[in-house]
């Protein structure tokens, strides 16, 4: 049983997280997971964090050429320290985002003609955006039992009204039966500053996903894309007034076609 246990370190799942594992390593924690539904949760949670803080402060970033090189060094320095390795996690992540988010607040205040983006890069923003919060609002809320939602299936037709009048945009409540899934119900959430939906299905093994739409303010559109991080997919597109993702921890198959029958009965007109 010892021996089960320390088959993966600590450094292992933190890799895990970041995406930095083989395809092989990574199929061989997920498997010890499986095993330690403790640590399963624990990384979960970490994921959950980490995507909330791209999304939180992916406005400010900007790439650099240096960026490699300080992070090969931060990781070295940080392989030579022993210590409580979550706690220097959550430390690092939340330090790069509160100096990201001091160098955007400084920038904008003594050059705003600087970080007042071209149209295009700002509709570029907010589709890049949106997997972010879509995945965090998954990580979230998908492992929630007593309150993963506000408002149940029994109520959907309160539900579409009151989400939509948020939006101001009527809304459908796709009907994924024929795939397998069922409605749990929605909730309100914000998505880029402003009133958002989430929609949350579950299949027979109670597998969950997710659908969360937010406004589009540019009204402009985009094909289908896909996001992946930490073994958690998303297909996304802007469709006019309204921004849209599909989010799961299922086959990209299966994700593909929820995406696409969401897309289909999106298009219908709402019922009054």
């Amino acid at each position: 049983m010892t021996e089960d246990l320390n088959t993966v370190s600590e450094d292992d799942l933190n890799a895990y997280v970041d995406g930095f594992l083989s395809e092989a390593d990574r199929a061989r924690v997920e498997q010890w997971l499986e095993r330690n539904p403790a640590r399963a949760e624990d990384v979960r949670q970490w994921q959950a964090q980490a995507t909330e803080l791209r999304a939180m402060f992916s406005p400010y970033a900007r790439s650099d050429e240096r960026d490699r090189t300080l992070l090969s060094a931060t990781n070295a320095r940080a392989a030579a320290t022993s210590g409580d390795r979550w706690t220097e996690r959550l430390g690092s992540r939340i330090a790069a985002g509160l100096l990201l988010f001091a160098a955007g607040a400084l920038t904008g205040l003594y050059a705003p003609h600087i970080l007042a983006p071209e149209r295009s890069e700002h509709v570029a923003q907010l589709a890049e955006s949106l997997p972010r919060q879509a995945q965090s609002a998954f990580l979230i809320y998908a492992s929630e039992v007593r309150h993963a939602v506000e408002v149940g299936p029994d109520q959907q037709t309160h539900l579409a009204n009151w989400l939509g009048k948020r939006l101001d945009h009527p809304l459908n409540i796709p009907d994924l039966s024929s795939l397998g899934f069922s409605l749990v119900g929605g909730r309100l959430l914000p998505v880029n500053g402003k009133a958002g939906a989430l929609f949350m299905y579950e299949d027979a093994s109670g597998q969950r996903l997710t659908v969360l739409l937010g406004r589009n303010p540019d009204n402009r559109e985009t094909s289908f894309r896909i996001d992946s991080s930490g073994g958690v997919e998303t297909f996304y597109w802007i469709d006019g007034p309204i921004g849209y993702a599909v989010t799961g921890e299922v086959p990209r198959a299966v994700l593909q076609k929820v995406a696409d029958e969401c897309y289909r009965q999106f298009e219908k007109p709402a019922a009054s």
